[in-house]
């Protein structure tokens, strides 16, 4: 599948707010959100970014749905593809979506802190470090289940890389769903995310209604 290849922090300028796309990076003081600000707004990116523009309410709708493919790092037929599934679920529509999309590999092995952020998560899964159920999987976009064990494969344990990984991420805090072992580089799918487990900035309302247009 496709993905994203351009400059990163305009991303989250253009959205206003820090997307927390570059992991690390986005807490240091050299985070463009941060410094490109003016009157306490976020410049967005381009020569008129400084510019005060009304934002209409199918303005409004696209930039939640804007934001929720950038934090996942996925484009719009994928997205819309995930819209589709979580539509046809019981339940609501929107967090059907938001749960699919945490359920994406490469989010599990961010959010269990074996990638300081999403797209190096996504190049862990891509480079074949991932094993689930003790099957390769180099698929950022697999949907795992209830009970699915994931772990980095035994040669790539060792590595340097995840030492300097963990160093960054042994403290954040995974989700009541996930469990993660540091120390074995594993993690285990206890259960399916509720809304209140997803600390995205989103208002998945927003999604729905641009959709159901």
């Amino acid at each position: 599948m496709a993905r994203y290849i351009g400059p990163v922090c305009r991303l989250c300028r253009r959205e206003g707010e820090q997307l927390f796309l570059k992991g690390e990076r986005c807490s240091k003081p050299v985070c463009s959100v941060k410094k490109r600000v003016k009157n306490s707004a976020v410049l967005a990116p381009g020569q008129h970014g400084a510019a005060r523009k009304k934002v209409s309410e199918y303005g409004t709708q696209l930039r939640e749905k804007q934001k929720a493919k950038r934090i996942y790092g996925v484009l719009e037929a994928q997205f819309r593809k995930y819209y589709g599934i979580a539509e046809r679920q019981a339940g609501i529509t929107g967090e059907n979506l938001l749960r699919l999309l945490e359920l994406r590999l490469d989010n599990a092995v961010y959010r269990m802190g074996y990638g300081r952020s999403r797209t190096e998560a996504r190049q862990v899964v891509r480079h074949n470090h991932i094993r689930v159920n003790g099957k390769k999987v180099n698929i950022p976009s697999y949907i795992l289940k209830i009970g699915d064990v994931i772990e980095i494969k035994e040669k790539s344990k060792p590595m340097q890389r995840f030492k300097d990984i963990l160093d960054v991420t042994d403290f954040r805090i995974v989700p009541e769903w996930l469990e993660a072992n540091h120390e074995n580089l594993s993690g285990t799918v206890k259960g399916f995310p509720n809304r209140d487990q997803i600390d995205i900035p989103v208002h998945e309302t927003l999604i729905v209604e641009l959709y159901s247009k």
